[in-house]
């Protein structure tokens, strides 16, 4: 309270306990040995020395800040009689009277105050940097810094006006940081919804992929509504475009489920259809035309497309079971003719033992008699195994080749064209010697040497045929 002489008073009773040791981002801690005198120049940050880190996010509108902790002792005293005093650059003047305990309390008593002063001037700096209201900033200093000359308070008084007075040089400066801040800020998230749009556009024009097309406009509702700070008229119009574009996939989507409706119940009435075919086959015994059938049958069953789920499943059942009765008398059929098959097999096993003895040099006549009778029996069996096939017909054609071959070279033994053919080859060989000799008689050597050389060729074709002839 106040004494008649406006003077501070403090009412009786336990003082105010000190703050607990801290940093002081004032600047004002505990002056040591050799620190600046009362009222001397003080080294303080400036309020825009610090600027918050660019974006929305690192603005905080309640900065935290570690109380003030000084020395009051540095700045003034309290008498015994309880009067205090601070000293400041304009010299020392009375701030109020302490009568609630004696002089180093009411000395505590005033830091304090000051300490609480200095914290408000640090929480000014501290909102300041981090981008808040500078107006409101600015205000809130200009107020402080006039009720400085009668504040009852004991520190650094001088300090906290040349900080204050850096607050409000600062402020419209940090204002226009704030704004270009926010106007940054602005056109960042302008830009990202206008991102968003363009990608829900894309999506509603092109995506086919509907579930997670879906999921995915779901999703960029969700960060839009996160976005804020945009230009009403703006935000306004890039959410037309947004809701347009998602209006126009629904439309998509839906006309594309109902097309696929159609398309299903269109696959439904072929494949009952195809099912109505494949049972009237299931008896047939034409077991290659009508397996081929099926085959044709498989092949539009699955070209006519899907059919709603449940009946989808209940006309496969429908078509398979029509095509495993055909199937299974097949596979019947097939084992009884794989079993006859094998015993034909073993019969032209036993048939080419019986004639294994056909030998063309006993008698060429005799083996070709005894080939045909094979061959007639072999026609008879019947077909073997498809497996067996070449294993038989191998031992079969090597007994046909020996009596053909028997049969081919008792042939050229006895063609006269051969042995023509070979006497005629050395008639051109006289020939061309003949020319030779004439062409090395007139000197015409190269003649002579080409005549040579062709009666060498013929001669050599001549031995040929007389080497053909003579082996037989």
């Amino acid at each position: 309270m106040t004494d008649s002489n406006g003077t501070a008073k403090t009412t009786q009773g336990s003082p105010t306990p000190p703050a607990p040791p801290a940093a002081n981002p004032g600047g004002n801690a505990p002056r040591p040995s050799g620190a600046p005198k009362p009222g001397g120049p003080t080294p303080h940050p400036k309020p825009h020395a610090v600027k918050p880190a660019p974006g929305p996010a690192q603005q905080h509108p309640h900065p935290v800040v570690v109380p003030t902790v000084t020395d009051p002792s540095a700045w003034g005293r309290v008498d015994e009689d309880g009067t205090a005093w601070v000293k400041t650059s304009d010299g020392e003047r009375v701030i109020g009277s302490w009568q609630a305990g004696d002089a180093a309390e009411g000395l505590a008593h005033f830091g304090r105050r000051f300490d609480d002063l200095a914290t408000e001037v640090a929480l000014l700096e501290a909102r300041l940097a981090a981008g808040a209201d500078a107006r409101k900033t600015k205000a809130a200093a200009l107020s402080l810094a006039e009720s400085l000359p009668t504040a009852a308070v004991i520190g650094d008084i001088d300090g906290l006006a040349r900080r204050l007075q850096a607050i409000t040089e600062h402020s419209e400066e940090a204002a226009a940081h704030a704004k270009e801040e926010k106007e940054r800020a602005r056109h960042e998230h302008t830009e990202r919804k206008e991102a968003l749009c363009a990608e829900a556009e894309k999506i509603a024009s092109e995506s086919t992929q509907w579930k997670a097309a879906g999921d995915r406009l779901r999703e960029i509702l969700d960060e839009w509504k996160s976005i804020r700070g945009v230009d009403r008229k703006v935000d306004d119009a890039l959410w037309k475009r947004y809701s347009k574009a998602r209006e126009a996939f629904n439309r998509r989507r839906g006309a594309h489920f109902a097309e696929l409706d159609r398309e299903r119940a269109a696959a439904k009435s072929r494949k009952e259809e195809l099912c109505v075919r494949a049972e009237e086959l299931s008896g047939s015994t034409d077991w290659v035309g009508t397996a081929a059938v099926f085959r044709d049958l498989l092949t539009e069953w699955k070209a006519a497309g899907r059919a709603p789920r449940e009946a989808d499943e209940a006309l496969w059942r429908r078509f398979k079971s029509a095509q495993d009765v055909f199937f299974a008398a097949r596979n019947a059929a097939v084992s009884e003719r794989d079993a006859e098959f094998e015993h034909n097999a073993t019969a032209k096993e036993e048939l080419l033992r019986a004639y294994e003895h056909i030998d063309p040099a006993n008698g060429l006549d005799a083996a070709r008699n005894s080939l045909r009778e094979l061959q007639d029996r072999w026609d008879a069996i019947g077909k073997v195994p498809r497996e067996r096939i070449q294993e038989l017909e191998g031992k079969l054609r090597a007994i046909e080749k020996r009596v053909r071959d028997a049969a081919d070279a008792q042939w050229r033994r006895t063609d006269p064209e051969a042995m023509a053919r070979a006497a005629q080859f050395r008639e051109r060989v006289a020939q061309f010697e003949e020319q030779a000799a004439k062409a090395q008689a007139a000197g015409n050597k190269r003649d002579a040497e080409k005549a040579l050389e062709q009666a060498k060729q013929w001669r050599e074709w001549a031995e040929a045929a007389e080497g053909a002839v003579s082996n037989l």
